[in-house]
C-alpha cells in the first residue's frame, strides 16, 4: 500500500498570519493535534502542533522573567528564540522543516518516518501542493482493515473507494468527510474517523452501503466528544 491508499484528502489547514488563539481553537474544534500551515500559493510552509503551542506558552512565560541573550551562540539564534517565545502568529511558532511524503510513498516508509522523527502525521505533497495527510491512526486503520498493513490494494478496490468518496462528498453534509477515511478490501468498506453525531454516522454508513459493488460496510466511526 502507498500513501495515496490511506491519505485523508480533506485537510484542515491554517494560514501563516493566523493568531495563535485561533490556531488553538482550530485544533480543539476539529479534534486534531496538529495543523499544516499553508501559504496563499498552496505550498506547505510549516506545521503547528499542540507541542509547539505548549512550548510557546511555557517558554514565553519563562523567558519574560529569565531572558539571557548571552547563552545564545549567534544573533540569528537569539532572534529566532525571541520570536518563538513572544510571537503571536502561526508563522512565529510553526515547525518549518516539515517532513512530508508524496502519494507514491510506501506505507512502510511512512511508518519508519513517523517512528524515526517521533511524529504523528506527515503531509502528502504532490508537485509542491498539499493533497492530503497520513497519520499514525491511518496506518493502524490499514492494519485493522486488511489484517496486514502494507499489502497492495487491488485496482478494483481502489476504483470502488474513489466512487464511494466521490458520492459521499456530493451529499449536503460533505463537510463531515474532512475527518472520515474510507478503506476498501475486496469489496468490504471500512469507515474510520470522527463525526458530529449519530445521525451523521448513520448517513455516511448508508451512503457507502448504497454504492454498487460494496459487499459490506464496517462502521468504525466515532462521535466527537462533547
Amino acid at each position: 500500500m502507498k500513501a495515496r491508499d490511506v491519505t485523508v484528502s480533506h485537510v484542515i489547514t491554517v494560514g501563516p498570519e493566523l493568531d495563535l488563539k485561533a490556531v488553538a481553537n482550530t485544533l480543539v474544534a476539529n479534534g486534531i493535534s496538529a495543523v499544516p500551515v499553508v501559504a496563499i500559493d498552496g505550498s506547505v510552509v510549516g506545521i503547528v502542533s499542540e507541542g509547539d503551542l505548549m512550548r510557546h506558552a511555557v517558554s514565553g512565560a519563562e523567558r519574560k522573567r529569565f531572558w539571557r541573550p548571552e547563552i545564545f551562540s549567534s544573533s540569528e539564534q537569539l532572534m529566532a528564540e525571541f520570536v518563538k517565545a513572544h510571537g503571536r502568529k502561526a508563522k512565529d511558532v510553526m515547525t518549518r522543516q516539515v517532513i512530508s511524503v508524496d502519494p507514491d510513498t510506501l506505507l512502510q516508509e511512512i511508518a519508519n518516518l513517523l517512528e524515526k522523527h517521533g511524529i504523528k502525521r506527515v503531509p502528502v505533497i504532490d508537485n509542491g501542493r498539499l493533497v492530503g495527510i497520513v497519520s499514525r491512526a491511518n496506518l493502524v486503520q490499514a492494519l485493522a482493515s486488511r489484517g496486514l498493513a502494507f499489502v497492495d490494494v487491488t485496482e478494483a478496490d481502489e476504483a470502488l473507494r474513489k466512487v464511494i468518496v466521490l458520492n459521499l462528498r456530493k451529499l449536503p453534509w460533505t463537510a463531515a468527510m474532512a475527518t472520515v477515511d474510507v478503506m476498501v478490501d475486496r469489496g468490504i468498506v471500512n469507515l474510520w474517523g470522527l463525526v458530529r453525531n449519530e445521525e451523521e454516522k448513520n448517513a455516511i454508513r448508508v451512503g457507502a452501503e448504497g454504492v454498487p459493488g460494496v459487499r459490506a460496510v464496517n462502521d468504525h466511526l466515532r462521535i466527537y466528544p462533547s
